[in-house]
C-alpha cells in the first residue's frame, strides 16, 4: 500500500505561476478542445472540482454561470474539469438546469465548457490531484492564465470549502491592472480602493515619494494613489463594467 502511494507521489507535480500552462486536446460539454489555441487573446480562469453531482460543486456551478459574462467582460473565459465523464457532465449539468434552486437561482445554464478528464491525464499535468488527500478526485483548484498562456496566479480549496466568487474575480483585476499600469494593490484590495504605485528605482524617485503630499502612509516605501473605479474601467478597455 505504501510503495501504491510512493508511486502516486512520485508522480504528482505542481506548477508554479510564471510557468507556461500545459496545452491539451479533450472532450468537452461543448465538444473538443484545444488548449491554449482556442483561447488565443482571452484570459483563462480554468479551475477543477472534485466531481459531479456533488452538493459544494453544484453551487459553485451555479455561481460560475451568474458570473460569466462579469468575467467575458474582463476579457476572460471559463473552462472546467473535474475527472468525470462527458456522460456523466452532461447529465449533471442538466439536472443543475432544470431541478437546481440555490440562493434564489433557478434554470441555471452552464455555457462554458465542461472537460471531461477521466483518465486524469489533464489534471494531473496541472497537479490538480492531491494524492494525500485523494489519488483519484481533483481538489478545488483555480488557474489563472494570461493572454500568452503564462500561469499567473494559482489557488487551491480543500474538498469542504467552496471559493469565493469575489475573491476570483478580484484577483483577476489586480492581475490585470498591473499588467496595464505597472501598479500593485495591497493587503484587502478592493476596485476603488488605492493602488501601490511602480516601486522607485533611484534616489530621486525615492524623494520624490517621500516629499509627496499625497503619500498617506508615512513612508516611500508604502506610497498609496488613488485609482477610482472609473480609472479601472478605462485601464482594462471594458464596457462600462461595474465593480460591485
Amino acid at each position: 500500500m505504501s510503495e501504491n502511494k510512493d508511486a502516486v507521489n512520485q508522480n504528482f507535480s505542481c506548477l508554479g505561476i510564471g510557468d507556461k500552462a500545459p496545452s491539451f486536446e479533450a472532450d468537452s460539454t461543448l465538444g473538443k478542445i484545444s488548449f491554449p489555441v482556442d483561447f488565443e487573446g482571452y484570459w483563462v480562469i480554468l479551475f477543477s472540482h472534485p466531481s459531479d453531482f456533488s452538493a459544494v460543486c453544484t453551487t459553485e456551478f451555479i455561481f460560475f454561470a451568474e458570473m460569466m459574462k462579469e468575467f467575458e467582460r474582463l476579457n476572460t473565459k471559463l473552462l472546467g474539469l473535474s475527472v468525470d465523464g462527458l456522460a456523466s457532465h452532461l447529465e449533471w449539468l442538466y439536472k443543475i438546469e432544470t431541478e437546481i434552486s440555490f440562493h434564489g437561482i433557478t434554470n441555471t445554464k452552464i455555457k462554458f465548457p465542461l472537460i471531461a478528464d477521466l483518465s486524469g491525464e489533464i489534471a494531473s499535468k496541472y497537479g490538480m490531484i492531491h494524492p494525500n488527500i485523494s489519488k483519484v478526485k481533483a481538489v478545488r483548484s483555480v488557474f489563472f492564465v494570461d493572454p500568452n498562456g503564462i500561469i499567473r496566479a494559482i489557488l487551491f480549496y480543500p474538498f469542504s470549502t467552496g471559493r469565493n466568487f469575489d475573491e476570483l474575480k478580484r484577483v483577476l483585476i489586480s492581475l490585470q491592472l498591473s499588467d496595464k499600469l505597472n501598479i500593485s494593490t495591497p493587503a484587502n484590495w478592493q476596485p476603488g480602493d488605492d493602488i501601490v504605485p511602480k516601486a522607485p528605482d533611484n534616489i530621486n524617485e525615492v524623494n520624490s515619494l517621500a516629499n509627496d503630499v499625497r503619500n498617506k502612509s508615512g513612508a516611500w516605501f508604502l506610497s498609496l494613489e488613488e485609482l477610482s473605479k472609473e480609472d479601472i474601467e478605462i485601464a482594462l478597455h471594458s464596457k462600462r463594467q461595474k465593480f460591485n
